[in-house]
């Protein structure tokens, strides 16, 4: 790999030394200062240098700031690595024509100790200087020497905790985007590979962890920063980086096999130590990104990977490469799902609709459903199928729920004023309802608007969840405690198993458009749909049909015993003013 070794060795390095920190140089003052008095001269100052600079870092009574390396006092102590004392410069043939002794600051004596890291890297210098010359005794550059130990213990502290993760000791995300700038400040055109390791679910481990205290969350963590190298057997062109908690980088040349197919291969099938005899299996997705380090930002080369490795996760896929075309998208729905809080928040472009339930029997409205619909100031009418599914990803989902229920519950009281009792029903998603207090502030807002808690319906679909989930098992119980009427939306699609809707307190089963749609001409639907209703009806559910389009489908859920009906034959979804004809119309014939 075509690096320097800044960034080879794991401790403190000349690019982290020659970057700006003010805290630390103000530490390092600070040392000068003592260094000053501690051995009676003037002047001191702490330096490192590279091929090409010496950088004076730190300072106390000494003016001189950046100089070439061919002119610095400090070169042959860093060249040597071992002290160097000149009691007078002018009788030193290496330092009589230097032009910091024949001028400005003058220096006439000079004494200087290396600063060696713990790994044997000489990375500059600790000196004292003066405008006269003097003796140095062993005494004192003992002193020095010991002062000089003192500084780079703080420097590798310093580093250990801005650029190695504390748990599992491996360089940091600030590391990261240290060696990637070295990368670009060197002017690299060979082509480099970050590749992002995500395997561990956090909100898993948390949770397992629970009752055990944070040690096992850290011991899981450290046991991957230990699998890892393990695994993947990293060679000298290879770099691993803990970039955030649970997700790992890999820095290597796109040359290398190291790439995001062969890591998430791996690393399949491992699972990692929690201690306390607990395990977790570990699912990897990885997310790559190549690049030119001078062309491209660090900053930009790490959002990159991240964009590839949230594909490969929503994907659910092993791998993925960085894609110009998937990062615009994933663009425009972060931009989309800002417009869409802006809309909730400030109540501007959201609007609702409503879709009429009909009763089989009688042909008169039973109900109504709410749904939610967007204006969009640029984009125009936008589906929920379009910004639900990004708003679940984010916690903008239960804002959007307390708005419908709000909105909803404003129409119920309109209905009522025109002495109309017809139940309202939303669509809430597990994420609502598990929560603990969700039926209790349900309840009060029907409380304070003085309506029955019967006139609102929930409903909800995502039935795997909701049986994985003790949690929402028990916010369903409590809206049927407290009266609310509660429908399976989609029964038909996915996860339907009779037997164990048992387990969820429901009032009203919802068929899909799926399971209807062939009634009017195909024989073996005709016969699926009635065994379905008949044993829905056995077990006590009110049956909805949905997608209802023509009198054929019609005509044989009325056979089948099917209790209610929306869809367009009987009526589109309906905007307030459009509802309020439709229901005077409705209610006079």
């Amino acid at each position: 790999m075509s690096v320097t070794n800044e960034f080879v060795h794991g401790g403190v390095t000349l690019q982290a030394l020659r970057a700006p920190d003010l805290c630390r140089d103000d530490v390092l003052s600070k040392f000068t200062h003592l260094v000053s008095k501690t051995l009676d001269v003037p002047s001191s100052f702490i330096s490192v240098l590279d091929d090409n600079y010496q950088y004076i870092k730190a300072a106390h009574d000494f003016a001189v700031g950046e100089s070439v390396r061919a002119d610095s006092l400090c070169q042959f102590v860093v060249e040597d690595a071992v002290p160097l004392i000149v009691p007078d410069t002018l009788e030193n043939h290496c330092f009589a024509t230097n032009p910091f002794v024949i001028g400005a600051p003058f220096v006439r004596f000079y004494a200087g100790v290396p600063l060696i890291t713990q790994e044997g890297h000489v990375l500059g210098t600790l000196c004292v200087v003066d405008t006269q010359p003097r003796e140095f005794s062993a005494e004192k550059l003992a002193t020095l020497t010991l002062l000089s130990q003192l500084v780079i213990s703080f420097l590798e502290a310093w580093h250990s905790v801005g650029f190695t993760d504390l748990i599992t000791g491996l360089p940091n995300r600030q590391q990261l985007i240290r060696d990637l700038q070295t990368l670009r400040v060197a002017g690299n055109q060979v082509s480099h590979r970050l590749v992002l390791i995500d395997c561990i679910d956090m909100p898993r481990a948390y949770e397992l962890a629970r009752s055990l205290g944070m040690a096992p969350v850290e011991g899981l963590l450290k046991d991957m920063a230990t699998l890892l190298p393990l695994r993947l057997r990293p060679g000298p062109s290879e770099f691993l980086y803990t970039v955030a908690t649970g997700r790992f980088a890999l820095l290597t040349l796109t040359s290398s096999h190291f790439d995001a197919e062969w890591v998430a291969g791996r690393m399949e099938g491992v699972h990692a130590d929690m201690g306390e005899g607990l395990s977790v299996d570990l699912t990897t997705h990885t997310g790559e990104a190549v690049f030119l380090p001078a062309e491209v930002s660090p900053q930009e080369v790490l959002r990159r990977a991240v964009s590839a490795l949230h594909e490969a996760i929503c994907r659910a896929v092993p791998f993925m490469s960085f894609s110009e075309r998937n990062d615009e998208r994933r663009t425009d729905d972060f931009t989309l799902v800002n417009d869409l809080a802006t809309a909730v928040r400030h109540n501007h472009g959201l609007y609702l609709v409503y879709q009429p339930k009909i009763c089989l029997k009688t042909g008169l409205p039973i109900g109504l459903e709410a749904l939610i619909r967007w204006r969009h100031p640029n984009r125009g009418e936008l589906s929920p199928a379009y910004f639900i599914p990004l708003a679940e990803q984010t916690s903008l989902l239960q804002e959007i729920t307390e708005w419908v229920i709000e909105k909803t519950i404003g129409r119920l009281r309109r209905l009522q004023g025109q002495g109309i009792q017809l139940p309202i029903t939303v669509n809430v998603s597990v994420r609502d309802f598990s929560h603990g207090d969700f039926a209790e502030r349900l309840e009060s807002k029907m409380t304070k608007a003085r309506l029955p808690t019967n006139l609102l319906g929930i409903e909800c679909l995502e039935t795997e969840r909701i049986l994985e989930s003790p949690a929402a098992i028990k916010g369903l119980e409590m809206l049927k405690l407290r009266g609310f009427d509660i429908s399976l939306d989609d029964f038909g699609t996915g996860y339907s198993n009779i037997s164990y809707l048992r387990r969820m307190p429901l009032d009203v089963i919802k068929l899909d458009r799926s399971i209807i749609s062939g009634l009017a001409t195909d024989t073996a639907s005709r016969i699926i749909t009635r065994s379905i209703i008949s044993m829905l009806k056995e077990l006590d559910y009110v049956v909805l049909a949905e997608g209802v389009e023509n009198s054929e489908t019609l005509e044989a859920l009325k056979e089948f015993g099917c209790d209610q009906a929306q869809g367009f034959f009987h009526s589109r979804p309906l905007p307030e003013q459009e509802l309020d004809s439709w229901l005077r119309w409705k209610m006079q014939n």
